[in-house]
């Protein structure tokens, strides 16, 4: 490819918030997708959030997958009794990876109406079975900056991607590298994105884990997914710094 021509249609894709890795490849997790729109339960869901931010009053917004979402459904309970004074919107859709957070900033507007004093950004586990952790991170990069784009008041909590596993048991050394090691990779990377004045960094993963470095099922009974104890570990982890951001 001539490079002057090469040059410029990198630039042009990079302006739409398509990024590269080291070899000039579009980065797959961080290129917005909008393929789910074809899926009729997640494009009602999409839909609503762009309903509810035309509303308007919403100061702290959660961002995510299943996870996220599952504030609605084990973590209800939580979710009420913990955020009632924030003016909180659960925008979490199950199986969503990091270009379709990425998409729904962008393309889908889901923004469009609020400006939220704290996002809380948890994403990266349905990545993991088909990107490297650089380009995991790579796409949790892209919505951030994809995020002070659109709202550059906007403070985030970026979370640690939460433990998981297929086993009940896991042989690790530490509770710091239990689960899957891409997990640590992952988390190691976008820690380097806490800039001490929009984004902060929280890991609380090892609160999941027990005295031997396990993942109860009593917390994850899918060993992905949380239990309403779960939540309540979740809620308690960031009350502190979501109070403490909410005053910056």
């Amino acid at each position: 490819m001539n490079r002057l021509f090469r040059a410029v249609a990198v630039g042009l894709l990079a302006a739409v918030g398509v990024a590269f890795a080291a070899d000039d490849k579009p980065n797959p997790a961080a290129t917005p997708r909008d393929s789910r729109l074809k899926q009729d339960y997640w494009k009602k869901r999409h839909e609503s959030f762009v309903a509810r931010a035309a509303k308007g009053d919403v100061d702290v917004l959660f961002l995510g997958d299943s996870i996220t979402q599952g504030w609605e459904g084990a973590g209800k309970a939580v979710w009420a009794d913990s955020f009632k004074g924030w003016k909180a919107a659960n925008f979490g859709i199950g199986g969503d990876r990091t270009e379709d957070v990425l998409w729904r900033i962008t393309g889908g507007k889901e923004l469009n109406g609020i400006d939220p004093k704290l996002a809380v950004i948890m994403i990266g586990t349905n990545n993991v079975g088909s990107n490297s952790a650089e380009q995991i991170a790579g796409g949790v990069k892209a919505i951030l900056d994809a995020l002070h784009k659109a709202k550059p008041k906007t403070q985030v909590l970026l979370l640690g991607v939460f433990p998981r596993s297929g086993k009940a048991v896991l042989q690790t050394d530490t509770a710091a590298t239990v689960l899957q090691p891409k997990i640590k990779q992952i988390n190691d990377l976008i820690s380097k994105f806490d800039d001490g004045k929009t984004v902060h960094y929280l890991d609380f993963g090892a609160k999941f884990l027990n005295d031997k470095g396990e993942l109860p099922k009593a917390l994850m009974p899918d060993y992905l997914h949380l239990s309403a104890a779960g939540y309540r570990i979740w809620a308690d982890a960031i009350a502190k710094p979501v109070e403490a951001l909410l005053k910056k």
